[in-house]
């Protein structure tokens, strides 16, 4: 035994590379190598046999992966010390720039559009992705024949059998947010509830996951002039452009009454939409009265109070703003796409300060 340790302990010292160090590891200690072959043997020994020989095989098999781990150790020290002798690096150069991370179109607008009327008074409003069909629906006087309840238009959550509890639904818009928000604070109150929405379409215009952000004002005296003044505002700040025409037309929804949809004035020179000049005109956004009903739901007395709505689509709007001109592109589409159209880190303080 004394003679096969010798034998390996000489072959590692001499070993020059890993290839030779592997092949005496495999000769040694290996499946079929020569101390696991004689550690074989110990079960046909006398137990006062295996009592000396299996010890001293253990430690020998001990010694031998030991001096391995070393001679391997000492290698790749070698390989390192010679690979830096022969590179040669200036330290005193710069370091490499790194990319800025990119806050996403959907964010930045979020973003603008949120700021733009808080400085109107208006607070941000959140609340669930999933609620009840009372919320996404009944609340807003959307009867239950309407279109926009059939199972075609609304994710619907699947129910176990025995579930007695009522329908729940992926939001098909943010407007029970502001059924909530009134049965929390009642009024008067001012909100945007801007956030995430669901419905079954696809194509160049329409995706199943989508943002909106709807808008509330509940007061005393407040009328579609009101609406008007607000919406006139947000367009000239959003599209930053110093003057703006509106265009009311009518138009129904369930929960306002009367309805409108908005068009703005505009050109379209070369591609490029330009707002506030031109013979054009171009659809925005839905808005109009809370509709009674609406109101009584939420808790809210419509003899004593009223006020007006709105929603738009913040994808829409996006695109509108920055000419891009697939809705799909805003969520199959890498940071090459972003910088192309100029989105990065903003350089002033906003919901996603420091994660640039």
């Amino acid at each position: 035994m004394d003679d096969l340790r010798d034998k390996y302990i000489g072959l590692i010292a001499a070993a020059g590379d890993e290839a030779t160090l592997e092949d005496l590891r495999v000769q040694a200690v290996g499946k079929k190598g020569e101390i696991s072959l004689l550690m074989r043997e110990l079960g046909k020994m006398s137990p006062e046999e295996r009592q000396t020989a299996g010890p001293a095989l253990n430690a020998l098999k001990d010694e031998i992966n030991s001096a391995l781990s070393a001679k391997k150790a000492a290698l790749e020290d070698a390989a390192l010390d010679e690979r830096l002798r022969g590179e040669w690096l200036d330290v005193t150069l710069p370091g490499r720039p790194r990319r800025m991370g990119t806050i996403h179109p959907i964010s930045q607008v979020t973003e603008e559009v949120t700021a733009i009327f808080a400085d109107m008074g208006f607070a941000v409003a959140e609340g669930p992705q999933i609620d009840t069909d009372w919320y996404n629906f009944d609340a807003l006087n959307i009867p239950g024949h309407h279109p926009a309840r059939a199972e075609m238009d609304t994710f619907y959550m699947h129910r176990a059998e025995g579930d007695n509890r009522p329908p729940h639904v992926l939001r098909t818009h943010t407007s029970p947010v502001q059924i909530r928000s009134m049965e929390k604070t009642g009024a008067p109150i001012r909100v945007i509830a801007p956030g995430r929405v669901y419905r079954a379409d696809y194509d160049q215009t329409h995706t199943p996951m989508f943002h909106q952000v709807e808008g509330l004002a509940i007061d005393k005296d407040i009328s579609m002039a009101n609406l008007k003044w607000v919406l006139e505002e947000f367009v000239k700040a959003y599209f930053e452009v110093d003057d703006v025409e509106l265009r009311f037309r009518a138009s129904h929804f369930p929960f306002t009454e009367p309805s409108a949809e908005v068009d703005i004035r505009c050109s379209w020179e070369g591609g490029t939409l330009k707002v506030g000049e031109g013979d054009d005109w171009l659809e925005i956004l839905g808005s109009g009265m809370v509709h009674p009903k609406v109101l009584q739901n939420a808790g809210v007395d419509p003899s004593e109070w009223q006020g007006f709505a709105f929603g738009m689509g913040i994808d829409r709007i996006a695109m509108l703003k920055y000419g891009i001109p697939d809705l799909r592109a805003f969520f199959d589409s890498d940071l090459r796409w972003l910088r192309h159209y100029g989105f990065a880190a903003l350089d002033v303080p906003t919901l996603h300060a420091g994660l640039s």
